[in-house]
């Protein structure tokens, strides 16, 4: 089984890259936010030691935690938001890597992908075997990002800046795919990129 991960600014079009590749290789595919998310609920693991550290009054009416609200408490104090990655960047990490190891022993897939705009930075490029930059220029992200987001200009801009340089995510990368233009291009690649592993039709 080939661990890959998937990685790259916002409006690169991560999503729609990953659909194609569910769609037609035998794999399992992880979205980081999504396992903070569900890591972050009543009863998943980061839930109580984020009541702790955060206090009752980020919780909404039915004792789930308010992420705007905890957007709010952290946006004002930088060491929160330090105290808050040291409690949820591990556990998904750790969950991760235990949905690998099943999916290693199932004998079904070939490749795994976990997907995430920090994955360089969280420092998962030791823990998979690849790591892929799903690349688009500025333009065509803004474009994407204001048509299907409602963003503007300096909403998107702000977001942009808070992420790594193409620099950066390019030097941290084994594979650049170039999803500026149409879609079809982009499949080709990962068609060549993975021709060693099933296909379906």
């Amino acid at each position: 089984m080939r661990l890959i991960g998937i990685t790259g600014g916002v409006g690169a079009g991560k999503s729609e890259i990953l659909r194609f590749i569910k769609q037609h290789y035998c794999c399992k595919i992880y979205l980081a936010d999504e396992v903070a998310h569900d890591l972050q609920e009543p009863g998943g693991i980061c839930y109580t030691k984020l009541i702790e550290l955060l206090g009752e009054s980020v919780l909404a009416e039915d004792k789930s935690i308010d992420k705007g609200k905890m957007a709010a408490r952290i946006f004002l104090d930088k060491n929160l938001l330090l105290k808050v990655n040291a409690i949820v960047h591990p556990a998904v990490r750790e969950y991760l890597e235990n949905a690998v190891k099943e999916a290693e022993n199932d004998g079904e897939t070939e490749l795994f992908f976990i997907e995430a705009a920090l994955l360089i930075e969280n420092g998962y490029k030791d823990f998979v075997d690849e790591m892929w930059y799903i690349y688009a220029g500025d333009e065509v992200r803004r474009e994407r990002l204001k048509n299907s987001r409602g963003y503007d200009d300096d909403r998107i801009s702000r977001i942009m800046e808070s992420q790594l340089s193409e620099e950066r995510f390019r030097e941290g990368s084994d594979f650049i795919l170039d999803n500026s233009g149409d879609l079809s291009e982009a499949h080709s690649l990962i068609k060549q990129r993975l021709e060693a592993y099933t296909w379906k039709e």
